[in-house]
């Protein structure tokens, strides 16, 4: 095994190799223990909400919640790469409307709605690449980079569709009547999710690239040193967001049948409190796809709790910011208590 695979395969020796003190880990820091916790958590906020209100548990509504969170879902599963890496799209809201208006262009123009779909998700990989190489090219954080292209592509989109909702699609087509239905009496998009979380939990957790972006959030000079090719690494993370953000774009053009260029707005702000929420910290080094869906489905039970109890929906963004502190100060009190007993 060369000196990069060993990295590659245990980031705690390159630490040791560039003279940073190596930490033990905590049982509570094995994988596994983050998407328990935040399940766990989902779990109960459902009870909470379920038993005073029984009709909130019937499975059409549990469906529609669930369906609620694909998009923000969809993004915050390639968040996670980037998030792990210790970078960060911020990008992902305005890519999201420019690659469902740019879907909705070629289906008005003619186009079949099925062949629209992979220029969508190439637009939306080439908006993460260019992400990656601005990034490098100009030496910046990749926040200050992607929250100028959240603005560059978001107006992209509202340029081509001339600031207004593409309609006078063909909605009998099989794509918006199978993509955008309910097949085996679950909505597509939810299928579409499941396959995505699957793919990408083990790409992250069992692959070559998975062990490279979670060794440079760990220690980036230490990952540099051993070989690792962090700008390549990069390239793939930003592709890989841009790739699950057209994917949910792909989605919502079947599913609303229209190309709307101001949908996403927030979306990249709620993108990275479900990574969050599910586990992946800011600082980098680690991870979770799963955790990333669960934290996204709590946002959305939020939202649809405050339904049932009847409160304004001006209170959303006050109960989602307040979710959002609660799971990064659990969070914070976890790692310190780790540290503690390690």
């Amino acid at each position: 095994m060369t000196e990069t695979e060993r990295a590659v395969d245990d980031p705690e020796r390159a630490r040791d190799r560039t003279g940073g003190p190596r930490r033990r880990l905590w049982p509570l820091s094995r994988p596994g223990w983050d998407e328990l916790g935040v399940l766990l958590v989902l779990g109960l906020l459902i009870a909470g909400i379920g038993i005073p209100y029984p009709d909130f548990l019937d499975s059409g509504n549990l469906l529609s919640t669930a369906h609620n969170s694909v998009y923000i879902s969809l993004m915050a599963c390639g968040m996670v790469f980037a998030l792990a890496m210790r970078e960060v799209d911020l990008s992902v809201g305005g890519g999201y409307a420019m690659c469902l208006v740019i879907g909705a262009l070629l289906v008005r123009e003619g186009l079949a709605p099925w062949l629209a779909v992979p220029v969508m998700l190439l637009t939306g990989v080439a908006a993460g690449v260019f992400n990656a190489l601005v990034t490098t090219a100009l030496a910046l954080p990749s926040f200050i980079v992607t929250l100028g292209t959240l603005m560059l592509y978001r107006g992209i989109g509202l340029a081509l569709a001339d600031g207004k909702q593409i309609t006078d699609l063909p909605l009998d087509d099989s794509f918006f009547t199978f993509a955008g239905g309910d097949p085996g009496g679950v909505p597509f998009a939810l299928w579409v999710l499941l396959a995505v979380v699957a793919v990408l939990a083990v790409v992250l957790a069992r692959t070559r690239f998975g062990a490279r972006v979670r060794a440079i959030g760990s220690n980036p000079d230490a990952a540099a040193f051993s070989g690792i090719p962090v700008v390549r690494t990069r390239i793939q993370a930003l592709a890989l967001s841009g790739l699950t953000t057209a994917c949910a774009a792909a989605l919502a053009l079947a599913f609303y049948g229209a190309g709307d260029p101001t949908l996403g707005q927030g979306y990249e702000l709620q993108a990275i409190a479900a990574c969050i929420i599910g586990g992946t910290p800011l600082a980098g080094g680690r991870g979770s796809v799963v955790g990333a869906v669960a934290g996204a489905l709590i946002l959305s039970v939020v939202a649809a709790g405050l339904v049932f109890f009847e409160v304004p929906v001006n209170w959303t963004s006050f109960a989602t910011g307040g979710v959002i502190l609660v799971a990064v100060a659990a969070d914070s009190a976890l790692r310190r208590t780790g540290r503690r007993r390690g």
